[in-house]
């Protein structure tokens, strides 16, 4: 029976689940944060791999997180991402059995809504492949009693100009495409349930847009090396409209960490607070 929102929920976790996936998967996913084969062709065609996108972490973590939330009582139009960050402990094989659990790892009262953090890990045969962790922001159900909890320290993006900036633009179908891969809210799709939840037209999932932050990451990072990403983290900020462009721009801070912003061709920031850890050279 799904529990109410509260403090009590922190240690929920999921039993041992089983996920698989195959090429078909890895290749639709890098084609819904859109890989072009002509600069990409690695991660959409078989016989070069497929390598695998880090992002693609996100795929599984999501199926896991359902399983978490299925058992907590919540009102799915009023649901956000918060923040989401991937750490891969190593590539991604382009098929795969592995075994995930999923738990609450925090819950606070902001008042007006509840932000819950889940957490998935990801271990196979060889040992632990990838974690996730998200917060989840569900609006109109703060007010619990439960503390506010406290925020992190804000990155400061440096004041000089970005060390690379790459820009891509989303398709008409964008969202239709990437809801394919398992992210089936009707937020994105359906105009109607998009009203509901307060947004004008459906617009594209935040995922999405981190995919597309994370192969921006990868090609100018990491030289479109799986094997080189580690890490990656951010805020969502603000909705991406199918057509818009999806500008991000990247400060390399330190050996192998940088920041990123993304924006979008209006100047709204839709990726906040992101960081980036990679193996250098």
């Amino acid at each position: 029976m799904a529990q109410p929102i509260s403090a009590d929920l922190v240690g929920l976790s999921t039993d041992p689940i089983d996920i698989t996936w195959n090429e078909k998967d890895v290749q639709l996913y890098a084609l819904a944060v859109g890989c072009k084969p002509e600069q990409e062709l690695d991660f959409v065609y078989e016989a070069r791999g497929p390598k695998v996108l880090p992002t693609f972490a996100v795929i599984p973590g999501l199926n896991v997180m359902g399983a978490v939330m299925g058992q907590v009582q919540f009102n799915l139009a009023m649901l956000l991402h918060g923040e989401q960050k991937i750490t891969l402990h190593r590539p991604i094989p382009a098929s795969g059995k592995a075994t995930a659990v999923g738990s609450i790892a925090e819950v606070w009262d902001k008042g007006k809504a509840a932000v819950i953090g889940v957490e998935c890990a990801v271990s196979d045969d060889e040992g632990p492949l990838f974690t996730t962790y998200a917060t989840l922001f569900i609006r109109a159900a703060g007010g619990f009693g439960g503390e506010r909890g406290v925020s992190a320290p804000a990155l400061i993006i440096p004041e000089r100009d970005p060390d690379v900036v790459v820009e891509d633009v989303t398709r008409a179908e964008q969202a239709a495409l990437y809801r394919l891969t398992g992210d089936r809210n009707p937020i994105h799709i359906d105009p109607n349930f998009a009203k509901f939840g307060g947004f004008e037209r459906p617009f594209l999932h935040g995922l999405c847009t981190y995919g597309f932050a994370g192969r921006a990451a990868l090609s100018s990072l990491c030289g479109g090396d799986p094997a080189r990403f580690v890490s990656m983290s951010g805020r969502f900020s603000d909705q991406v409209y199918m057509g818009d462009s999806i500008i991000t721009r990247i400060w390399k801070t330190e050996p192998g960490m940088a920041l990123m912003q993304v924006e979008t061709q209006k100047g709204n920031v839709v990726l906040s607070q992101c960081q980036v850890e990679f193996r250098p050279e």
